[in-house]
């Protein structure tokens, strides 16, 4: 607290009372915020600093009121590990970008350096290969006509291109830029729909950027800067973005600087995208506050008055403070003029409410609260929602892992669920009995050895488990780049 309060003590506590006191419902901070308010601030010095927390994206670092949350990251740049092979392996794509970095999980370890339990390494991609210093958010796109397989990688410098049709030799296409570089975190998140990559970032102005995919089937060769096809400007910044493709429309969450008669609040921003090259303008939904993430679907699960609806799930923040409710919430979006909540459930433990995904039939919601490890001091928590009533979800399990990393991302695909889980990496869960066995975890591949802390110090951000080829799953690690991974459980199927 004492260091924070040294920084810049009358500019920047003046313009944190400013604006606070300017802003009748103050922007709640964000769980990526580069500074998250002490559970220690108390009183005037701490409703101070939280109140520069709550404006920390429109502050110059300088005036910004504490640590910086991924201050203690040790980007490795290039490689820091060798693989022994006896050549590249015969199926591998002798053009690939990165060397062959092809590692099964044997006794407990790949490469000699990452501890595993049935996952097997089929490649990494280093920053230096990829052309970053920072990697955050990963989704992936298959090619309709090609049949290739593409990892699009976020980073602080804009979103990568990296073709892993043939896994154990990617090669890197290149890059589009960010829409911006001004004010707010460097992160960005991405979601596809027809064949277009939408890209969000929390920097100031950046809007959404579109990018037409097909464009990568004439890939020259070479490391490339590609432009944005078109960029939707209704807003500036936003936290994440959800994309309905069965309806096509775009969820941005958390979003900030809207255009004139547009007021979202920091709820769900909606965009009709079914146009992918002219996103306009589709509604709102501000009613609970702050959004950090949802998975929006058209509803098939068993209650019947619900079928064939357009229901959103929320990941439910008011705040990073200690304080701050945390929840889980279901809104029908169906009619964008019109959206209906239908449910918000607190729990216990809580942290801060920040991503869950459905399984596959829709009747359980995997839900993650990103600071329940560090402010409870518990190991790493799932929460298991039976959503089978969307208007009455209740907890069904809290499954705590027996490691104690901070967990982040979680999606579902088939009989398992994926979570990058930070500094243990990914972890696979059989999901096949949620009512009985409950969940349970079937294997990993922890990208970060060098501890398993619960802090944002390096590791997994995310992963994608939905390409063409079965088993597949693309891991973003914060420190190191890409991993290219192979869970055994799901080999003959995700």
């Amino acid at each position: 607290m004492t260091r924070c309060l040294e920084r810049s003590m009358s500019a920047g506590l003046v313009l944190a009372l400013a604006l606070s006191l300017l802003v009748a419902t103050p922007k709640p901070a964000a769980a990526h915020d580069l500074c998250l308010p002490s559970e220690a601030s108390g009183g005037v010095a701490g409703f101070v600093l939280q109140a520069a927390n709550v404006f920390d994206s429109f502050l110059p670092v300088e005036l910004a009121g504490c640590e910086r949350k991924f201050d203690n990251v040790e980007v490795q740049i290039e490689r820091d590990f060798a693989v022994e092979v006896d050549g590249v392996a015969p199926t591998a794509n002798e053009g690939g970008s990165a060397p062959n970095t092809f590692a099964p999980c044997v006794r407990g370890m790949a490469a000699d350096t990452f501890p595993c339990d049935g996952v097997d390494m089929l490649s990494h991609v280093s920053h230096a290969e990829l052309g970053t210093t920072f990697v955050n958010d990963i989704w992936g796109w298959t090619d309709p006509q090609t049949r290739k397989d593409y990892a699009l990688v976020g980073a602080s410098e804009g979103t990568v291109f990296v073709d892993i049709t043939d896994p154990k030799r990617p090669q890197v296409l290149g890059i589009m830029p960010t829409a911006s570089t001004v004010g707010g975190a460097f992160w960005r998140d991405i979601k596809v729909y027809e064949d277009h990559a939408f890209v969000v970032s929390e920097h100031s102005n950046h809007g959404v950027q579109v990018f037409d995919l097909t464009q990568l089937r004439d890939w020259d060769g070479t490391y490339t800067t590609f432009p944005a096809t078109a960029r939707y400007t209704g807003h500036g910044s936003a936290h994440n973005i959800n994309i309905n493709e069965d309806t096509g429309f775009l969820y941005s969450v958390g979003a900030n600087q809207t255009a004139p008669g547009i007021d979202c609040g920091t709820g769900l921003h909606m965009i009709d995208i079914n146009e992918p090259t002219n996103p306009t303008f589709a509604g709102c939904f501000q009613d609970h506050g702050y959004v950090h993430d949802t998975q929006c679907v058209v509803y098939e699960g068993p209650a019947a008055a619900y079928q064939g609806r357009e229901l959103c799930f929320n990941s439910n923040a008011t705040s990073t403070a200690p304080s701050g409710l945390q929840r889980v919430a279901v809104v029908d979006v169906t009619d964008k003029s019109n959206p209906v909540a239908l449910a918000r459930e607190a729990y216990d433990g809580f942290g801060y409410s920040h991503q869950g995904w459905l399984t596959p039939d829709q009747q359980f919601f995997l839900h993650g609260d990103e600071l329940d490890e560090v402010r409870r001091g518990v190991n790493t928590t799932t929460r298991v929602w039976d959503v089978r009533d969307p208007e009455n979800p209740t907890l069904l399990q809290v499954f705590v892992n027996d490691t104690t990393s901070i967990d982040h991302n979680i999606y579902t695909q088939g009989n398992y669920a994926y979570a990058s889980n930070y500094t243990t990496g990914l972890r696979v869960h059989d999901i096949r009995d949620l009512e009985g066995a409950g969940l349970r975890e079937a294997a990993f591949f922890d990208v970060y050895p060098e501890n398993d802390n619960a802090t944002f110090e390096g590791g997994t951000w995310s992963n994608y488990p939905y390409f063409r080829q079965k088993g597949v799953v693309a891991v973003s690690s914060i420190d190191r780049g890409l991993f290219i991974l192979q869970p055994r459980v799901s080999r003959s199927g995700n």
